[in-house]
């Protein structure tokens, strides 16, 4: 007979808290952090903030699985194509960390729900996939003062940055206006290094460990296996920074 195993969840921290120490840990567990888009950026940066003992997270997503989604996309199984991401995103995450609360909502980010969704958020993770409702969740979390971690990826190539209200530029003083909207390809990989970097970068947050990327654009080129950092600052007149005031 094999004895039944259960679950410890203090266990599980035991290889991070040496690192982050016990409040951090404490930290990650009272965290709420949503997360915008339940595809390639958001099923790394949902996993291993869920293992890494984030108390809740908030999943947006109006899509539903496709075949196409499955190379890169492993917050969802072959099974599960037709359903609702964000449904299948909360049984992964909850198979993972039982403990996690997941709060699921199978809406489109617009200017009606931009506000009331990041309203009981602490950290805001960007892994939408276009800049229409990038750009409306963004400034919608600077002006509630909650920092905004950026992701994109096309191919091998992908970028990341942190965006904190009265400490960084904002977003639109990177990216002026959105790009083309269009289908791009992608390698499953680069969604698994810019998410995987999200993570990260909300975990230094709420632990205070480390060095944000904050007025700081990361590149990634995969193909050449090689980063860079490219600085950016407030631009003169951006709507964005005018409104709130002041920004550095």
């Amino acid at each position: 007979m094999i004895a039944e195993k259960t679950f410890n969840p203090s266990r599980r921290f035991e290889r991070q808290i040496p690192l982050i120490g016990a409040e951090g840990q404490k930290n990650l567990e009272e965290a709420t952090v949503l997360i915008a888009g339940a595809g390639g950026l958001g099923s790394p940066a949902a996993t291993y903030l869920a293992l890494a003992g984030t108390g809740e997270l908030i999943i947006v997503d109006d899509d539903r699985i496709s075949e196409s989604n499955l190379n890169r996309q492993f917050l969802h199984a072959a099974s599960s194509v037709g359903l609702q991401k964000v449904y299948s995103a909360q049984t992964t995450l909850h198979g993972l960390a039982p403990e996690l609360s997941v709060i699921s909502y199978p809406r489109r980010i617009d200017e009606q729900s931009a506000g009331e969704l990041v309203r009981d958020a602490d950290v805001v993770i960007d892994a939408l996939d276009n800049y229409e409702s990038r750009f409306i969740l963004h400034e919608a979390a600077w002006n509630a003062d909650i920092p905004f971690i950026h992701g994109a990826i096309e191919g091998f190539s992908g970028q990341l940055t942190s965006i904190i209200p009265g400490h960084s530029p904002c977003l639109s003083c990177l990216i002026p206006s959105a790009p083309p909207s269009e289908k791009v390809p992608v390698i499953g990989a680069t969604a698994g290094v810019i998410g995987s970097m999200q993570a990260m970068e909300a975990i230094k947050y709420l632990t205070g460990k480390g060095t944000m990327m904050t007025g700081r654009l990361f590149l990634w080129d995969g193909l050449s296996g090689r980063g860079e950092y490219v600085k950016f600052g407030r631009r003169k007149n951006c709507p964005v920074c005018r409104l709130k005031g002041g920004m550095s």
